[in-house]
């Protein structure tokens, strides 16, 4: 779970939602237009309250009814003209600020495929869910209508108040009074409803975190018959969410309603003295009747400060939630995030790429020729140990150092925790090694950017991912350009001739996870997708782990035709699997403890032989209940 900024941490919404501007820029025309119609627009309802003075003044002090006439027809002409230009406003922020909206979400998803995976180890992904969608939906609706509409009130009233101010100086000081509190109340309802809004959306993260949980492992919760405890969880993060929701509407109707009641205490008083002045004969009741019609038309936009208040704090945290992500480091070596700039939905410039992790390359000419003459994979003096482990703590992996020659397979041999995975992640680069260097054909891979890199080295995982696409494409994945050829070839070295018994053959859709498909399936598809594009370095992490003897046998025998032409590491855990290796590296607690044939081991090594004794029988027992 990411460290969430502490509740009380003083920030500025306006410096939040200043980062927006990127974004924005594009549209800039569009949104400054869309405001001065929106001023325009209340403008003139400003100007029906001085119709009526000189209605009252006019025509109905001089009992003239085509005069009233006359004025009911330029009050129905200033409320038509008002209502379009509003309508105006609308058409011109809809399609820009969903293009903004657009933007956003299409550069989190590219930077979320850029962030390394220690960064997706840390996140849940109903945390990332929920700024993709509902913090951006926030801010849409924020620069649609509260970004507007806090300049366009703010002209409002000012104005409104100078009318007022024109009729009668000392009836404007007094609905003038309330100014002072109300400016103290609405700096307080900020700083609390901030601190309330932040937790909501939080919590929205974590309870979309559980529901995709309980989609994905429906199986397990059936399985195990979970279904009350998953629901009670739900439950209880429901309710949570419930009581922070309505702290915020409690907040919202406090401040709501002083700031209803004090203006209305304002205008009233207001009322009364205008009253004695026309019973004096000091003031027109023309002069009145615009003086209150001014104030009523004022209501609105400074009874809209609360809730115009409390979107621009939601949006900004949305903002903050936003950028959490996004300033977090790209990759080393993915393609610069500046390429397309934010209008087009790439990731803005603050998403700086770090430095490549300290290397032990070496810069003189005899030892890269040397490099070049030791081809193939090669780890030498590499140690890693997880981003978040505390300083000093032991490594999960120290001091290897292991040589793979070209077209030679390596298999990887250890007890569970021993870190073969680990080590095998370090190839592509899905973890950064903390000190030493890997080479493929004497090249340093942190030297190398990323999609090279990639295009170099395939991997098949022990546990398989499909996504939501049809078996074809699932496959084709692993090699870009790759067609008909290589993907009925992958699958025929992966023993996949099934897909063509599927209901659509290559293009049936495999859905969610590959779910609709058992777990040898899952695994012999994944392993075609690694060697579709006919790799030149393989990374197989257990590949044939759910599959029975005899599937397995097959797909043994297609592969080792695969691994005669590439250099590979191949993790083990079956005597069968390591029999398709040219050597094995024996790992211990993070360590190669020792190198040699499957026989040689066997032979010298006590710790190797245990482990395979296992195996056999593991195997064996398995075979015997086919």
């Amino acid at each position: 779970m990411p460290e969430k900024p502490a509740e009380h941490t003083e920030r500025s919404a306006v410096r939040s939602l200043l980062r927006l501007w990127p974004y924005v820029r594009p549209v800039r025309f569009r949104l400054v237009s869309a405001a001065v119609v929106a001023i325009l627009a209340s403008c003139l309802g400003l100007a029906i309250p001085l119709v009526l003075k000189w209605m009252v003044d006019g025509p109905v002090a001089d009992r003239d009814p085509g005069g009233v006439w006359l004025g009911a027809l330029y009050l129905l002409l200033l409320g038509i003209l008002e209502a379009l230009l509003f309508g105006l406003r609308r058409w011109l922020v809809a399609r820009p600020l969903a293009g903004v909206e657009a933007s956003m979400r299409a550069a989190l998803y590219r930077h979320l495929q850029r962030l390394p995976v220690a960064f997706h180890d840390r996140w849940p992904s109903g945390q990332l869910l929920s700024r993709g969608t509902t913090d951006l939906m926030l801010l849409r609706l924020f620069l649609a209508f509260p970004l507007t509409f806090l300049l366009v009130n703010a002209t409002t009233i000012v104005v409104g108040f100078l009318i007022l101010f024109a009729q009668d100086w000392s009836l404007g000081l007094v609905l003038l009074a309330p100014a002072v509190p109300l400016m103290i109340l609405c700096s307080l309802f900020e700083t609390k409803y901030a601190v309330v809004a932040r937790r909501a959306q939080d919590q929205v993260g974590d309870l979309t975190t559980v529901v995709e949980e309980s989609v994905l492992g429906i199986r397990i919760i059936k399985g195990f018959g979970r279904h009350r405890s998953q629901a009670l969880a739900f439950r209880e993060l429901s309710r949570r969410l419930r009581t922070t929701e309505l702290g915020k509407a409690r907040l919202l109707a406090g401040i709501w309603a002083l700031i209803t009641a004090i203006p209305e205490l304002a205008i009233g008083a207001a009322l009364v003295l205008g009253t004695v002045q026309v019973a004096d004969g000091d003031l027109s009741a023309g002069t009145l009747v615009a003086f209150l019609s001014t104030a009523l038309a004022l209501r609105w936009p400074v009874e809209s400060i609360g809730f115009l208040l409390a979107i621009s704090q939601e949006s900004a945290t949305a903002t903050e939630r936003y950028f959490e992500v996004m300033d977090v480091a790209e990759e080393l070596g993915t393609e610069a995030a500046a390429e397309d700039g934010p209008g087009t939905g790439a990731a803005p410039a603050h998403a700086l790429v770090p430095s490549p992790p300290p290397s032990t390359a070496r810069s003189d000419a005899g030892d890269r020729d040397r490099d070049r003459d030791r081809g193939g994979l090669a780890f030498e003096g590499v140690e890693f140990r997880y981003p978040d482990a505390a300083p000093g703590s032991v490594p999960v992996l120290a001091r290897i150092d292991l040589h793979i020659r070209p077209g030679e397979t390596m298999a990887l041999v250890g007890a569970t925790g021993s870190g073969k995975t680990t080590l095998t992640a370090l190839v592509p680069r899905l973890h950064e090694l903390t000190a030493g260097r890997i080479t493929l054909d004497g090249e340093d891979i942190a030297a190398m950017e990323r999609p090279r890199l990639r295009e170099l080295v395939s991997v098949a995982f022990e546990e398989p991912t499909l996504f939501s696409a049809t078996v074809g494409e699932n496959v084709l994945m692993g090699a870009e350009g790759a067609g008909e050829e290589e993907l009925r070839r992958a699958l025929a070295v992966a023993q996949a001739d099934f897909v063509y018994d599927l209901p659509h053959g290559l293009d049936t859709q495999v859905g969610e996870q590959g779910l609709s498909l058992s777990g040898g399936q899952r695994q012999r598809l994944a392993l075609a997708r690694a060697v579709v594009g006919k790799p030149r370095f393989l990374v197989l992490d257990d590949p044939l782990s759910a599959l029975d003897v005899h599937t397995e046998t097959l797909v043994e025998a297609a592969l080792r035709r695969v691994l005669e032409h590439t250099t590979a590491v191949v993790v083990a855990h079956r005597p069968s699997t390591v029999m398709l290796a040219d050597r094995v590296a024996l790992l211990s607690d993070g360590r190669i403890s020792a190198v040699g044939t499957h026989q040689e081991l066997l032979r010298g090594n006590a710790e190797y032989a245990w482990l395979m004794s296992g195996a056999e029988l593991t195997a064996s027992k398995e075979g015997s209940t086919r």
